[in-house]
């Protein structure tokens, strides 16, 4: 039997990375049941070896595009 994962609530800009404290918009879930959180740095850096050990990885990393885009000109 394969336990069936509750969708994960969208990170917050109260989540830290584990690694630094800044923003975090990976969420690595272990097959143990803990949780990891990392910015986009630590993600890239430390996904590789997690990815065997992960039940679930949501990476929401794209939404540093919309917070580093350029603003319109008023």
């Amino acid at each position: 039997m394969t336990p069936t994962l509750a969708p994960a609530a969208p990170l917050t800009a109260a989540d830290r990375c584990d690694r630094c404290g800044a923003t975090a918009y990976v969420r690595v879930v272990m097959q143990s049941g803990g949780e990891l959180l990392f910015c986009s740095h630590h993600a890239r850096k430390h996904l590789d070896a997690l990815r065997p050990l992960a039940a679930r990885i949501d990476d929401e990393s794209e939404r540093l595009d919309a917070v580093n885009a350029p603003q319109p000109a008023e």
